[in-house]
């Protein structure tokens, strides 16, 4: 179980490095007769398989924190926290059912674009800078920041810096071949995402049937998990009673059960698939049958990432139960990389590899999408409105460059806390607050025709308020149980709504305040879309696809309720 890596992980991680950088060099070799075409460079536009839509959406979505939250989350909530993974992928059948058309009908490359288009220009202005700083101190810092610790603890310490510089250095190499090259390139970071993943779980899985006797042998290890943890693997977390202890209260704050279902998980999801440059991007410049069929294939892969980034984690849990992992330090958050340790010479540096692959593809998707925001949003349209094509390229990679120096700056000494609250929590913190306004002016924005830009305006600032009211305050000004919630001890000195819940609560209020605004206005607002049944017919294919989507969902729904 040595911590530190050997010649052959190191051999392995070069290769994947050598197999990614060629591949991504040949792409951009063959794009550079459109080297200064902008929407070639921002978009890949019309130029995205379906496969490569899918795979970079996974790509740019799992990173460190999906690893070594997500796993710590599975040491202490067990499968609920799946949840995340399999609703996404019903998140992705409704985006690719109604809201991809909406933004190809209409001709939407950008987040902001769709604001002003919808709205007026203020409000996508205000967006526009939001999702600057989000992307680049939230986003690009985090991802940074909790990847470069968690390899530096996988090589034994000692190299956090140099680790940051090389993950900064290695996301610029292929960030600046633009869209495509970023997006073919995500296609083998996925398979060596993927498969790195499950060899970490295979492992962590016979060396649980190891230590209990059964035998080297990962169903065997499963049916221990299933024996030794079977509150692990209840997809609903109990409401608390009077005789819960604090780490089961916790736990439903964490995942408040039932109720995660009728509020805060569906907003989060939504919003994150659906209203976000950083993801929705790798779809807005394919045809809609491209485009739908690449979101569906990124809901199947959606299916599978909790036996990559969950079950190792329940798989540490009961080895630490045990007395059998006596190398996990920092609490649920270390668990993966506790898992990591029993890896043979050589596995390791794949896992390794597979974390790398993820934190680079996520990095690379980050920086491009700032780059796009930037020079479509702000440069084009204040900054420099004659600027060409050849131009805006520049300025794009540019912004590349200027977005990743900033976050090496603030996070080489951690200087925004990052590691004192965690990276998980750190993004979820200050998105979770916007989320609900956000998904509030873009929802009643294309199905709602009479919203309005004053209600934009109002529902983004209502929903940042009441966000902020029921996270912080709520309980203190209107009490600990109330007809609209109830607040839960949280073991540091206060009480706490659940997160799930406050974001629940803020949507319906944002939603209603929205409503009532846009009621004093026109009955049919003149900015709003033209929307047809047609736009939403699906072929039979795509049918089949979410079909069987759902099915295997209600599978694992029955099977783990």
């Amino acid at each position: 179980m040595n911590k530190n890596l050997a010649f052959a992980d190191y051999l392995v991680f070069i290769i994947y490095f050598i197999i990614v950088a060629g591949y991504g060099y040949s792409i951009y070799r063959k794009r550079k007769k459109n080297e200064h075409d902008a929407k070639a460079y921002f978009l890949a536009e019309g130029t995205l398989t379906w496969w490569a839509i899918g795979a970079s959406l996974i790509a740019s979505n799992i990173s460190a924190e999906q690893f070594i939250g997500m796993s710590g989350e599975g040491f202490f909530l067990g499968i609920a926290v799946a949840a995340y993974e399999w609703l996404a992928a019903v998140a992705l059948i409704i985006i690719a059912i109604w809201f991809i058309p909406v933004y190809l009908k209409n001709k939407i490359y950008t987040m902001p674009q769709f604001l002003k288009t919808r709205y007026n220009e203020s409000t996508a202005l205000i967006m526009a800078v939001f999702w600057l700083f989000l992307y680049v101190f939230v986003n690009l810092t985090s991802i940074l920041y909790l990847g470069a610790v968690a390899i530096n603890g996988i090589a034994g310490g000692g190299y956090l810096h140099i680790i940051m510089i090389g993950l900064s250095i290695f996301a610029l190499l292929i960030s600046l071949g633009g869209m495509k090259v970023v997006a073919y390139t995500d296609v083998i970071q996925v398979a060596v995402l993927i498969i790195g993943g499950l060899v970490t779980t295979y492992i962590a899985l016979t060396t649980v049937g190891s230590y209990f006797g059964v035998g080297e042998n990962a169903i065997a290890g499963f049916k221990v998990l299933l024996r030794e943890a079977p509150e692990h693997f209840k997809m609903i977390i109990p409401r608390p009673n009077a005789a819960s202890s604090q780490n089961d209260i916790d736990k439903y704050i964490t995942f408040p059960g039932i109720l995660s279902y009728a509020a805060g998980i569906w907003i989060i999801n939504l919003n994150y698939w659906g209203c976000n440059q950083y993801i929705t991007q790798r779809a807005l410049g394919a045809d809609l049958q491209t485009a739908r069929t690449g979101i569906l294939f990124a809901g199947f892969l959606k299916l599978m990432m909790p036996l990559i980034v969950m079950l190792p984690g329940i798989a540490a849990f009961v080895l630490y139960k045990s007395g059998h992992l006596p190398q996990l330090v920092g609490g649920k958050d270390g668990a993966y990389s506790a898992v990591l340790t029993f890896l043979p010479t050589g596995l390791k540096g794949l896992s390794v590899a597979a974390l790398t692959a993820a934190i680079v593809a996520s990095l690379a998707g980050k920086v491009n999408s700032i780059s796009t925001i930037y020079t479509l949003d702000i440069h084009k349209k204040y900054i420099q409105k004659d600027a060409n094509e050849k131009n805006q390229v520049y300025i794009g990679r540019f912004a590349v460059f200027a977005a990743m120096i900033l976050a090496v700056l603030f996070t080489w000494n951690d200087l925004l806390g990052i590691g004192g609250v965690g990276g998980f929590t750190y993004i979820q913190k200050y998105t979770g607050f916007i989320s609900p306004g956000v998904f509030a002016m873009f929802f009643l924005g294309m199905f709602w025709k009479r919203t309005t830009g004053s209600a934009a305006i109002v529902g983004l600032l209502t929903g940042f308020l009441l966000s902020v009211l029921f996270n912080e305050f709520a309980p203190g000004l209107f009490g600990n149980e109330t007809f609209l919630y109830t607040a839960y001890p949280n073991g540091k000195g206060g009480f706490e709504i659940p997160f799930h819940i406050c974001m629940g609560l803020a949507f319906l209020f944002t939603m209603i305040a929205m409503v009532a605004v846009s009621l004093a206005g026109p009955k049919i607002n003149p900015k709003a879309f033209e929307l047809d049944r047609s736009m939403f017919k699906l072929a039979p294919s795509t049918t089949v696809l979410i079909v069987t989507i759902l099915f295997i969902i209600t599978a694992l729904y029955v099977k783990f309720w």
